[in-house]
């Protein structure tokens, strides 16, 4: 059963991925993926074809991964003997509170970030999911790859993430499903289903210009990296279409792309969205 499971991993990611291009970037490969998102139900015994389409009707997270006994899409703390079950993969099985199908993951890097406090004062905009400190106004990097690493390193530098390396290796395994570079030499890497935390954004810049995509010209130089827990999931496609949306206009990105500095860069981040996002 686990090779099904690992299907429906991968069919989730593809889909996602289609719901991304689709928000960042109208039009962009979307046949390409429809293809791949048809070939992979294809495939699968009709049974669970039907019960995944119904689960992805609701909503996009159809299977979700079991962390310390926890259904990381409801929060709810499922019976050890579930765990278990869902651990040795001998059928598929749901959470009993939310209905989602449920697998287990090795480990990955955790979210450190912590949510706001009640008692704390509110944040608006930006300012929610950031912080100067993830402010990169010249990235290092000369690739992809390199940047990623880059931008791993100084999450995981803050304080916002406990391991920078599997943060990294889930980064590029996402890439590897279709790349997050979109027109206007802005890339929106991200790493989904990371365990705890709230939703964490970094910003980097590579004002030369980097090959993103592969397959691509070098002209990524607005790089937005967001480290996504399951619970946010779905508002995050809210905030990568508002970034998509705001630095579609050319004095946006030069707003950023002018700054030297983090502090610089952070000003003039919350600046240019705090119209966009609430």
């Amino acid at each position: 059963m686990q090779p099904i499971i690992n299907h429906l991993v991968q069919l989730q990611e593809l889909t996602i991925a289609r719901a991304q291009q689709e928000v960042g970037m109208p039009g962009s490969q979307l046949d390409q993926l429809d293809a791949a998102i048809a070939s992979l139900t294809h495939e699968l015994p009709n049974e669970v074809s039907l019960q995944f389409s119904r689960l992805l009707q609701k909503n996009h997270l159809a299977i979700v991964p079991v962390v310390n006994g926890v259904c990381t899409a409801c929060g709810m703390t499922l019976p050890v003997s579930l765990v278990h079950k869902v651990h040795a993969a001998e059928q598929i099985y749901a959470c009993p509170s939310c209905a989602r199908l449920l697998f287990h993951r090795a480990s990955s890097a955790r979210n450190l970030r912590k949510s706001p406090r009640r008692s704390d004062p509110p944040k608006v905009g930006i300012d929610r999911f950031s912080a100067e400190s993830l402010m990169i106004p010249a990235l290092k990097g000369t690739d992809r790859d390199s940047v990623l690493a880059e931008m791993c390193q100084k999450l995981a530098d803050e304080g916002f993430v406990d391991d920078a390396a599997k943060l990294l290796e889930s980064a590029l395994k996402r890439e590897a499903i279709i790349s997050t570079s979109v027109e206007n030499g802005l890339a929106f890497p991200h790493v989904r289903c990371i365990e705890g935390g709230a939703l964490t954004l970094a910003m980097g810049l590579a004002p030369k210009g980097i090959k993103f995509d592969p397959a691509g010209k070098a002209n990524t130089r607005i790089i937005f990296f967001m480290v996504i827990p399951t619970a946010a999931s779905a508002f995050y496609l809210k905030l990568l279409a508002g970034l998509s949306q705001i630095f579609q206009k050319p004095e946006n990105r030069d707003k950023l792309l002018e700054e030297d500095t983090s502090e610089k860069l952070w000003k003039a981040l919350i600046k240019t969205t705090r119209l966009a996002i609430p």
